[in-house]
């Protein structure tokens, strides 16, 4: 099928503090920042991309920068924690020791599913976990960043398992199902694994019932996860399916590094996105994320965006 998901896009989250952040992913998990540019829905604030060594699809964990948003607490109808994946079982050893060193806070290596995992916090609450790709098949993996703090054959280099929780868990699985066509592989009491696309640790929603956590949106969650569609082709047939079937939907909006659709299922926004044009065209590679970018829509307010925003240092060559 043209238009079917290929795997996870990006996650978008909320942080209070873009500068403390982008030194929790750039200096302790080794992720690397490939753009450091503005929230186009709200152009006062930073949305700040981390991803593998070239921002490939499928590795980018976003941030909005909402300083004066409210501290969001865990719990049911949410995205509940992120994934990101590691090469293999020594490098969650290696993370473990890692968070020790620089006091985050973590449950320790645990399994999920037949994989280890390593369930671990930023310090606003923000709950993600670490992925074995130990004996991991479906989709590719990103490259590590070749310059970053953490040695290439222990880093992070890709998104992993998604973990949404919700109260009305039959109804949801059915909209996974039936209209974003991911297949389960996983069936237990009140958790179900899907595949998306090609499935693995790259391309995998894990949907959890809960109907008793009430949870709140603010800093420290999630606010959006994207799917990977292939190109401009695909996203149109998405819109084209959703006005068939009555689903609300934002209409094919243009970030200038990927083209986005939004739709809510529930309390959840699902986007899909294409995989290209990418991070890469607008930045040399030496200096990705290091000063700010703007689309070319927004180019001609530079000076007035470079007046309204704090800048922060992300300088590194």
């Amino acid at each position: 099928m043209e238009n079917e998901l290929l795997g996870i896009h990006h996650v978008t989250a909320m942080t209070d503090n873009a500068m403390r952040n982008y030194d929790f992913f750039t200096n302790v998990l080794g992720m690397r920042l490939v753009k450091k540019t503005v929230n186009q829905d709200d152009i006062h604030t930073y949305h700040t991309f981390f991803a593998d060594d070239v921002g490939s699809p499928g590795t980018d964990m976003t941030f909005f920068d909402f300083p004066d948003n409210p501290k969001g607490a865990p719990g049911t109808n949410s995205i509940s924690r992120t994934g990101l994946r590691v090469p293999d079982d020594s490098a969650l050893e290696y993370y473990r020791e890692r968070f020790e060193e620089f006091g985050v806070k973590h449950d320790g290596i645990q399994e999920l599913f037949g994989k280890k995992v390593l369930p671990f916090e930023e310090s606003d609450g923000q709950r993600y976990q670490l992925f074995s790709d130990e004996n991991n098949e479906g989709v590719a993996p990103g490259k590590p960043w070749r310059d970053g703090p953490v040695p290439e054959d222990k880093a992070i280099y890709g998104l992993g398992p998604i973990e949404i929780t919700v109260s009305y868990f039959e109804d949801f699985q059915k909209v996974l199902t039936d209209i974003f066509g991911m297949k389960p592989v996983i069936e237990e009491e009140d958790v179900t694994v899907f595949n998306v696309g090609e499935g693995g640790n790259g391309g995998q929603v894990i949907l959890r019932k809960d109907e008793r956590t009430a949870g709140r949106q603010g800093y420290g969650q999630v606010h959006h996860v994207s799917f990977r569609v292939k190109d401009h082709d695909a996203i149109k047939q998405w819109e084209a399916k959703y006005d068939e079937i009555g689903m609300g939907h934002s209409g094919n909006v243009d970030r200038f590094y990927f083209e986005a659709l939004y739709t809510r299922v529930g309390h959840i926004l699902i986007e899909v996105s294409t995989d290209g044009p990418g991070f890469m065209d607008d930045e040399p590679y030496e200096t990705l994320g290091e000063s700010l970018a703007l689309p070319p829509f927004l180019e001609p307010k530079r000076e007035y965006i470079e007046a309204e925003i704090r800048p922060f240092d992300t300088k590194r060559s």
